[in-house]
């Protein structure tokens, strides 16, 4: 008989990778609500909450919010860290 317990019917889940950042604190720091933040960069309130969060996101994002902020592609370490790989430029 096949097993029908809830774990066996699950598919496992992908891990998702998180990346530590400074989003949320540069964020506040500038008075900035997700939305304010969000409609700023051109991305959805869901998407800032997902980086805020840790989840990774395309560099096109990234930078996106780096501008958003009032930074420059060069400020991209003191956002999302040092493991911030590809071009921002």
């Amino acid at each position: 008989m096949a097993d029908r317990s809830p774990s066996a019917r699950t598919p496992l889940a992908k891990p998702s990778r998180r990346a530590p950042n400074n989003v949320q604190r540069l964020r506040e720091e500038q008075l900035l609500t997700k939305a304010e933040l969000a409609r700023k960069a051109g991305v959805s309130p869901l998407t800032v909450t997902r980086i805020e969060h840790g989840l990774e996101c395309r560099v096109d994002t990234k930078r996106k919010i780096i501008l958003a902020l009032g930074l420059t592609p060069s400020d991209r370490r003191k956002v999302f860290g040092p493991s911030t790989g590809g071009r921002l430029a």
